[in-house]
C-alpha cells in the first residue's frame, strides 16, 4: 500500500481517537483541537508498530523525529491513549518503545505520565 494511504488511515484513526477519548478533561478538549493534524507524520510508522515491518523506515523516523520536536504535547496525548480500544489499530507497544532509540531521537516516555 501506498505511503499516502497510511497518512489517510493515521490521520482518520488520529481524529477519531481524540474525539470519543477523553470528553471529560477540558485539558484533553485543548490537546484534541491543537493535535488532531499534528500526527500525520507518525502513519509511516504504522508497519513497524503494527508488526508488520522489522524496522521503521526512514520516512517514519523523519515523521516520528518532527512529532516530537515540535509537537511532544501530542506524542503524550497519543500515548496516554494507547490502549484505548477505540485507538482501531494494533499497536505493539514494544515495538513502539523501540522507536526513539531505532530513530536516533531520544523521547522520555515517561514525562506523558501523570499529565
Amino acid at each position: 500500500m501506498s505511503p499516502n494511504y497510511y497518512n489517510y488511515i493515521f490521520l482518520y484513526v488520529v481524529v477519531v481517537v481524540l474525539c470519543l477519548v477523553g470528553f471529560g478533561s477540558s485539558d484533553f478538549e485543548q490537546d484534541k483541537a491543537e493535535c488532531g493534524d499534528k500526527l500525520v507524520g507518525l502513519a509511516t510508522c504504522l508497519p513497524f508498530v503494527g508488526g508488520e515491518s522489522k524496522n521503521p523506515t526512514p520516512d517514519c523516523c523523519v515523521g516520528f523525529k518532527d512529532v516530537i520536536n515540535k509537537y511532544s504535547k501530542c506524542m503524550c496525548v497519543l500515548i496516554r491513549n494507547k490502549d484505548n480500544p477505540n485507538l482501531g489499530l494494533k499497536i505493539n507497544t514494544t515495538l513502539a518503545l523501540r522507536l526513539p532509540s531505532d530513530c536516533h531521537a531520544p523521547f522520555n516516555v515517561s514525562k506523558c505520565i501523570g499529565k
